[in-house]
């Protein structure tokens, strides 16, 4: 498996996906598959972090990227280390206990 890439949160754990799992992600969402870089500045340097209300290994991270807009990067970190589950757009911040604020 290729990695695509592997970013650091600023919790201090990184975040990666694979050039297959990414293939996947980008058939499910289309609409994010040229935004790769602000999904990668979502995970690196978000605007907010929150622990997901139904799942407390499942994090959101939220970048601003044009009013009322964001890019959500959702990763789960397990045994220390922290995966890409999906990515999306949207334009309300989900419910969420709030870990992290710019």
């Amino acid at each position: 498996m290729s990695l695509r890439f592997e970013i650091t949160t600023p919790l201090g754990f990184s975040v990666r996906t694979t050039d297959i799992y990414w293939q996947k992600l980008t058939t499910k969402h289309p609409d994010i598959a040229d935004l790769e870089d602000l999904v990668k500045q979502a995970l690196q340097s978000p605007d907010e972090i929150r622990r997901s209300s139904r799942d407390e290994e499942v994090l959101l991270f939220y970048y601003s990227h044009k009013v009322q807009r964001w890019v959500v990067a959702v990763a789960r970190r397990l045994n220390g280390d922290g995966f890409l589950v999906t990515a999306y757009q949207t334009d309300a911040i989900k419910e969420g206990v709030v870990l992290w604020l710019k």
